[in-house]
């Protein structure tokens, strides 16, 4: 039955929820959840993805291979209630849920407890965990880590096991024995090194660089290995009733979203609650466009800039344009990627590449990883005073020159590492920050606000709908 057939109106129909866990990073978390969004989208199933944890590329992966936008959930960053909701949001549609998990399956942000873990969001939404279990080195002792797991959080329920990478049916045999029907297993999949997603320093290679036919071998591999039909029957729970739809204001302002390869990172609540508090979104390329026109406002999300630095270096129309949109008040912010890109240059390999320089430094890589949740307190600037959100850093670059620069953040780690952040210019606000502006809604309203103000002092220009971009989408 799809999901959007009932027999009752005070009944939802029940569906399926998939939560993918493993016991550490590389067993093959996403491999398995790409591989599952594609064996059930086969299946003209509505299939909502989902990634637990601050993380981008992993859901751009999902996106992709679903056709819907991948949403992150964060028992860190957001609040047990915005979890609830936005789960219940975007499955409103769905068949099925697939939700890939962060690193093991108890990792999260300390060691004492599972917050920021994939087993404490399972728990929060009540849904089921199937492990994947990288098998290519055991045989009987895939028996003791599963029954590890399944019994080390009794709150936790552990539907099934998918063994990964196992050298033939006499291994998967072994196991199948070892574990005696304690714990389902729902599939093994054999090595397959051929179809693996590339890395590099921040994760996975984009999308657009992968093998055009690596989703679909994937998807070819879950329907081959995995028993689909008992992977939806135990998983099926209980469809939670979503929260109420808020409409969409008519705009009242225009947001450039810097949007191609090199710009790619955002959150979708971000992008959604600008649009709720008023803004619309046009997207265009630094790399390949000039700068829309009759913006009143500019995001740059993180990214990989360091890859397409001399293109971006080249597109002298654009900078000059965020320039001089700069120079004349207009409000811009920018998260990492953003932020190498406003500053003076970017040193890479020995070479220098000069940016837009609106920012008095400049960058380097690589650099030493810097990686944590974090929270921030505005204590002035774009987002005026004393707001207080939650987001995460993760870049391998640093500044150079910025000794005389003032921060407008206080950051706080999740492990109480403190320090200062945010870098303000004029109505130009730059960090290493990724906000998740679902941790305080009234970012995406300050910053429309912003926008709003920028606009009146311009004189008010009529919005009559989005201009043509050009770029990537």
């Amino acid at each position: 039955m799809s999901a959007q057939e009932s027999s009752s109106p005070d009944r939802l129909p029940p569906f399926s929820a998939i939560v993918v866990g493993a016991p550490h990073s590389g067993a093959g978390k996403t491999s398995v959840t790409l591989g599952l969004i594609g064996a059930l989208a086969r299946r003209r199933l509505a299939v909502q993805p989902f990634k637990v944890g601050p993380d981008f590329i992993d859901p751009l992966h999902h996106t992709k291979a679903a056709g819907r936008a991948s949403r992150n959930l964060d028992g860190w960053m957001l609040s047990r209630q915005t979890n609830l909701e936005s789960f219940a949001h975007a499955t409103a549609d769905a068949d099925v849920a697939v939700i890939e998990g962060v690193m093991g399956l108890f990792d999260g942000s300390e060691g004492g407890s599972d917050r920021g873990s994939t087993a404490e969001m399972a728990k929060l939404l009540g849904l089921p965990v199937v492990l994947v279990i990288d098998a290519s080195a055991m045989a009987r002792s895939a028996a003791a880590l599963i029954y590890g797991f399944a019994r080390f959080d009794p709150e936790l329920h552990i539907a099934g096991v998918i063994l990964n990478n196992v050298g033939s049916e006499a291994h998967t045999e072994m196991i199948h024995q070892a574990v005696a029907g304690d714990v389902p297993i729902i599939g093994a999949i054999p090595r397959a090194p051929d179809i693996r997603v590339p890395e590099r320093h921040l994760g996975l290679h984009l999308p657009h660089e992968a093998r055009r036919d690596y989703a679909g071998r994937l998807a070819t591999l879950i329907d081959e290995h995995v028993d689909i039909d008992r992977l939806l029957d135990v998983t099926r729970t209980q469809r939670p009733a979503p929260p109420p739809v808020a409409g969409v204001p008519a705009p009242i302002v225009r947001i450039g979203i810097a949007r191609d390869e090199a710009f790619c990172f955002y959150y979708a609540e971000n992008l959604e609650l600008l649009e709720q508090a008023g803004a619309e979104l046009v997207e265009f390329s630094p790399i390949a466009d000039p700068l829309p026109d009759d913006l009143d406002g500019i995001y740059i999300g993180g990214g990989y800039p360091e890859l397409h630095a001399a293109e971006l270096a080249a597109n002298e129309q654009a900078k000059q344009a965020i320039r001089d949109f700069a120079a004349a008040g207009g409000p811009v912010y920018a998260e990492c990627g953003g932020l190498m890109y406003l500053a003076e240059g970017l040193q890479l390999d020995g070479a220098n590449y000069p940016l837009c320089g609106i920012l008095h430094f400049s960058t380097r890589m690589p650099a030493p990883l810097k990686l944590s949740y974090v929270e921030v307190c505005a204590e002035d600037g774009l987002f005026g005073p004393v707001r207080s959100a939650r987001g995460h850093l993760f870049h391998h670059s640093e500044l150079v020159g910025s000794a005389a620069v003032d921060y407008c953040y206080r950051v706080t780690t999740s492990r109480g590492d403190q320090s200062g952040e945010g870098y303000q210019a004029g109505n130009v606000l730059a960090s290493y920050v990724h906000l998740n502006f679902a941790s305080a809604p009234g970012l995406a309203a300050a910053l429309v606000a912003r926008c709003s103000d920028f606009r009146t002092a311009a004189g008010d220009r009529s919005l009559t709908g989005p201009s043509p971009t050009a770029g990537p989408r």
